[in-house]
């Protein structure tokens, strides 16, 4: 029988209608301070993923990790999702970069001023959401996450990485380059066909 309105509340929190995943170029997201740099891409996941255990990603020669996140498209990101390990391997502190992909050390994030710089949840068991500022996070190429401190002071882990907003833009095709019409073309703007008239020549399509 129908719950009523909490099967409806079920059911959006399970769909991803609001999931950036999508826009996510993951053969480019990589990983810094790794024990294996390649589990940088295993740890964005679908929506219906985020609870999932078995693909993680573990710091490396101490608890500090950066997870450099690409998109396809400017996206405007209002929140972040994330499954971290727990006990001792439980980061505490977030940074987050917008737009700086050419982070390249540790040094390179300490002497930049993040754009979101936060204290994480201790002690959850499943994915957790962080709101962002929008302003902040209105048009986003890529994001640079900084993970640190954590409980055990040795090693982080991270299961899910996941981001909630949405996409203005329509996708592109490919490497598709915007065409400049030319003054005599159909499509030419408002402003060039009333200089034309002006002058009295007649646009003509081709």
């Amino acid at each position: 029988m129908d719950q009523g309105p909490n099967s409806i509340i079920e059911e959006l929190s399970d769909s991803d209608h609001s999931s950036l995943f999508s826009y996510i170029d993951k053969d480019k997201v990589y990983g810094l301070n790794l024990d294996v740099p390649e589990r940088a891409k295993d740890i964005i996941k679908p929506w219906a993923d985020r609870e999932d255990t078995t693909l993680f990603a573990d710091s490396g020669v101490d608890d500090q990790m950066i997870i450099h996140v690409p998109f396809s498209e400017n996206v405007r990101i209002r929140s972040v999702v994330l499954k971290l390990g727990r006990g001792e391997y439980t980061p505490r502190h977030l940074r987050l970069y917008a737009n700086y992909p050419n982070i390249i050390d540790f040094d390179d994030a300490e002497n930049t001023n993040p754009h979101f710089n936060i204290s994480l949840l201790e002690g959850e068991t499943g994915a957790v959401e962080y709101p962002l500022r929008v302003a902040a996070f209105r048009s986003v190429h890529s994001l640079s996450l900084y993970v640190g401190d954590s409980v055990g002071g040795n090693q982080s882990r991270i299961y899910f990485i996941g981001f909630k907003g949405d996409c203005h833009s329509p996708r592109k095709e490919g490497t598709k380059k915007i065409e400049v019409p030319t003054p005599n073309a159909a499509d030419a703007s408002l402003v060039e066909r009333l200089l034309q008239r002006a002058r009295g020549q007649q646009t003509t399509a081709r």
